[in-house]
């Protein structure tokens, strides 16, 4: 059996492979993850870490890193095999593959055929530390393993941010507020998303606190309630979300984040029962008192809410 380095390297360039014409399709993602799940020695971190690479396309700079990092991390013929071996199977993922995948795929297998396995095996560590050396370039290739943690623990805040490296949006905020922000986001998109859609004026509502309570344009609020609407809909971690925002704010802060939530709620022309009661699982998971989430509820006019 290969080293498990080997085989996540070998993971990161499949998926790297299969991004080569810049779309993965839904089937074709789940037909990869078929494919990785067959690798031997994967683990449930690695998956984690892996779905990083899943979620958005990965560029030639990049995919560069991820090659060279296989590549000094083989260390026998029969882990050259099976590189190549699964290189060959994910290209058929879809039954089609396009000249801009197949030329991918033959850059890869040229890189990993040109490690020099036997040296490796002579020459150990030493040999391993000078192929790990890399150029300039692909020490400078982005590497969005450093932002795993957010990835997996705040998805709104990496997607955000991933943006903002992108250069597609600038938001001036210090790096904790736009932390917090990206959780209040979440959770005003999980009661908006309570009935399975997000209604034109929960969005609104949505876009309007965030400006209101962070100071940002409505283009940049609207990037971030889109996230994350996007986000939710992917099944974030309810408790996960509640807890770090109960972490970065204060008490005074929950209870006014309460008139915000009932606000989202009301967005679609009332507050529901579910939504009601959705607040008020919120509500409890940010160690609020009941009367501080009955004093919330009743600031909303009896009309527009539920009994």
């Amino acid at each position: 059996m290969s080293k498990p380095n080997v085989i996540k390297a070998l993971a990161k360039v499949m998926i790297a492979a299969a991004w080569a014409d810049g779309s993965v399709n839904v089937d074709e993602v789940n037909s990869l993850k078929d494919l990785l799940f067959r690798l031997p020695g994967m683990t449930a971190s690695d998956w984690a870490e892996l779905d990083i690479y899943l979620d958005a396309p990965i560029g030639e700079a990049e995919r560069a890193r991820l090659v060279a990092e296989l590549q000094s991390a083989l260390a026998t013929s029969q882990d050259k095999a099976l590189a190549i071996a699964a290189l060959d199977e994910v290209v058929s993922v879809d039954g089609k593959i396009s000249e801009e995948e197949q030329r991918t795929i033959e850059e890869i297998k040229s890189a990993i055929q040109s490690a020099n396995i036997g040296v490796f095996g002579k020459m150990g560590k030493l040999v391993g530390n000078s192929v790990n050396r890399r150029t300039q370039a692909v020490e400078n290739a982005p590497n969005r393993e450093l932002h795993l943690e957010d990835f997996v623990k705040n998805r709104i805040f990496y997607q955000v941010n991933r943006r903002l490296e992108l250069g597609e949006t600038s938001i001036h905020l210090p790096e904790d507020q736009l932390r917090k922000l990206s959780l209040a986001g979440g959770l005003m998109a999980r009661v908006a998303y309570l009935d399975g859609e997000v209604e034109e004026g929960e969005f609104d509502t949505m876009v309007k606190a965030i400006q209101a309570n962070w100071g940002i344009s409505d283009l940049e609020a609207a990037l971030v309630a889109e996230i994350a609407v996007s986000e939710i809909t992917k099944g974030l971690d309810y408790y996960r979300l509640s807890r770090q925002f109960f972490e970065s704010t204060t008490e005074d802060e929950r209870v006014r984040f309460l008139d915000v939530l009932f606000a989202v709620a009301d967005g679609d022309g009332g507050v529901s029962y579910p939504e009601t009661e959705e607040i008020r699982t919120i509500a409890n998971g940010l160690k609020l008192t009941h009367k501080q989430f009955i004093d919330a509820k009743l600031r909303i006019p009896p009309e527009r809410r539920s009994s």
